[in-house]
């Protein structure tokens, strides 16, 4: 399971997040960013938090081929055509806003938008 925003810094870190949470070690969880910030958003490390999910130790990553040709699912956020696609794969994209820059408030409905998302994908998956 792969996946992947602009910045690596919030909707696929807090997505990876939840998916690692709800499927423990029944997925391979990976996340990367087509222009990796420096570090993960704070703000979304304090929303993630507040669900018991800790980001603080996570790096932004690079989209890499590799990961892509690893997962058999690929979720993007706003990336756009950055991502590379392979055929059999599994595609989706999320229109989700970009917690970047926002407040507390406006990152919790972010993430909550994100674990619904991320239940439904597991309760399809597994």
């Amino acid at each position: 399971m792969l996946f992947v925003c602009t910045h690596n810094a919030g909707r696929s870190q807090m997505a990876a997040g939840f998916m690692s949470s709800l499927a423990g070690d029944r997925v391979h969880v990976l996340s990367a960013g087509t222009e990796p910030a420096d570090e993960i958003n704070p703000v979304a490390v304090q929303a993630m938090a507040e669900k018991g999910i800790d980001l603080a130790g996570r790096r932004p990553r690079l989209l890499a081929d590799g990961a892509v040709r690893e997962a058999d699912v690929v979720i993007t956020m706003g990336c756009g055509d950055a991502c590379p696609i392979y055929p059999g794969k599994r595609y989706e994209d999320w229109p989700l806003d970009d917690p970047a820059g926002r407040g507390i408030e406006d990152v919790r409905r972010i993430r909550d938008q994100i674990e619904a998302r991320v239940r439904l994908l597991v309760a399809e998956l597994l």
